[in-house]
């Protein structure tokens, strides 16, 4: 059975200045893990509060009620059901909501990490991908990370809210975490509680699948990345929204959480 991870919005209210000269809203709710000590920092802060996890079925409010009404049963399952938004194919991991839900397409956009604390900026690249070839795209993006790499997985599984548990593997040869990853394709493009960030040992680059299945990259110079992603067929626009921007679902299966358990122990990660 289906089971919602949480319900999140993003408010807007931005004030990161991107590259490109245009406002522009990030909306993750990520964690950039290159530098220590770990700092919670999405790209803005306090863009995404969450609301408690929602039951398998909301209860049906009117447009007054609520700003995040839905109409009955039947047609919120159907609108679950989608996937596809054109050319467009969503994993089984998250949806748009039903009201002010972003409509999902595919690209890439430069954006800058900004740490709250230190005010440093950091170069960034937010990507959508079709699912189809999501997660080949992803594994594209770890060759400029070196041969050894960090890894962190993250799981909201049970849990409410920015919550999050974390499990660090420090050390690994990239190809052989490659090959380990594939294994676990299933997990990791369609459970919309479990992300991943895979990180250069020393220097400030990070590659992550996070929670929407969005692809980010932090990376003081960005052109590998841009030419991995568009080698993979994806075109550059700056003006790109992605669906954690809007009223967005996360979903998942019980099953999920056995099968993260069984990636961080085959990780070693703790």
């Amino acid at each position: 059975m289906r089971k919602f991870c949480g319900f999140s919005q993003s408010d807007g209210s931005g004030n990161e200045q991107s590259d490109t000269g245009a406002h522009h809203v990030l909306g993750l709710s990520v964690l950039r893990r290159g530098s220590r000590p770990q700092v919670f920092a999405r790209a803005m802060p306090e863009l995404m509060p969450s609301t408690n996890d929602l039951p398998s079925v909301l209860p049906a409010v009117s447009d007054s009620e609520s700003p995040f009404a839905h109409p009955d049963r039947a047609a919120f399952e159907a609108h679950l059901a989608k996937s596809s938004y054109g050319p467009f194919t969503l994993t089984e991991a998250v949806r748009p909501g039903w009201h002010a839900g972003v409509v999902p397409r595919e690209g890439y956009r430069f954006d800058t990490y900004s740490d709250p604390q230190t005010r440093a900026r950091l170069p960034a690249i937010i990507a959508a991908v079709s699912r189809e070839r999501l997660f080949e795209t992803f594994i594209n993006l770890l060759e400029p990370l070196g041969d050894t790499c960090e890894v962190v997985l993250e799981s909201s599984h049970d849990k409410r809210g920015h919550d999050r548990q974390e499990y660090v593997r420090e050390s690994v040869e990239r190809l052989v975490l490659e090959s380990m990853l594939w294994d676990f394709e299933d997990l990791l493009t369609n459970d919309g509680c479990t992300g991943i960030a895979i990180m250069h040992p020393s220097l400030p680059m990070e590659v992550q699948l996070d929670e929407h299945k969005l692809l980010i990259v932090y990376a003081p110079s960005r052109s590998p990345f841009a030419a991995s992603l568009a080698a993979s067929g994806l075109e550059r626009n700056d003006q790109l929204q992605v669906i954690s921007q809007g009223e967005h679902l996360h979903t998942s299966h019980a099953r999920y959480t056995k099968e993260f358990s069984r990636l961080r122990h085959r990780l070693g990660a703790d």
